[in-house]
């Protein structure tokens, strides 16, 4: 006999499935909180990090965005893993079937490159920051150590993929943002209710 917490019966998953807020054209209530709390994070975080380069080197808010930047970056990298995690295991809803074949492609892979970006551009902080052997500091909580040795040189050609990460990752956040006002106001099919 099963173990009850793996058993698959029908009054268990109806309640996991109302406690989850799930239908079948709708986002569960975690992938709704994972969209909306990474989307807030990552306005932060991109906030911050133009602030920050904005600044002098010895501004006295200089380092300490910098620091905020950093540990920001780390939470939404750890985020994004989860979120990742959590879509691969739970399929969004289907697309309504009167959407057309190009419009599907676009939206598969605007997700693929955002997903894979919310990944990449804190990779490619992680190296800046550890370019010259030091660990990064989360919060003052603990700190990641740097995993390569030391490279002269490093922190400018990451610096220059996470800047163009970066740009590429709001362009296409825009482009996502457009395309589901388009839906809500001009198609009105119901595409943004599935993430509210």
């Amino acid at each position: 006999m099963d173990p009850m917490w793996i058993r698959h019966d029908a009054p268990t998953m109806e309640r996991l499935t109302k406690v989850m807020n799930t239908t079948p054209d709708r986002y569960d209530r975690i992938a709704r909180w994972l969209h909306w709390g990474m989307a807030l994070l990552l306005i932060l975080l991109v906030g911050l990090g133009f602030y920050a380069t904005s600044l002098t080197y010895y501004d006295p808010l200089y380092h300490r965005s910098l620091s905020w930047h950093r540990s920001l970056g780390v939470v939404v990298w750890s985020i994004g893993l989860l979120r990742l995690g959590w879509r691969l295991r739970h399929p969004p809803p289907p697309l309504p079937a009167d959407t057309p074949a190009w419009e599907h492609q676009a939206a598969l892979w605007t997700h693929r490159f955002l997903y894979g970006l919310m990944l990449l551009i804190p990779l490619t902080g992680y190296l800046i920051t550890t370019a010259d052997g030091r660990g990064v500091n989360v919060f003052g909580w603990f700190e990641i150590p740097a995993l390569l040795p030391p490279a002269k040189g490093r922190e400018t050609w990451m610096g220059t993929i996470h800047l163009g990460a970066a740009l590429f990752f709001c362009m296409l956040v825009g482009m996502h943002v457009a395309a589901a006002l388009k839906h809500h106001f001009i198609d009105r099919d119901g595409i943004l209710r599935r993430m509210l």
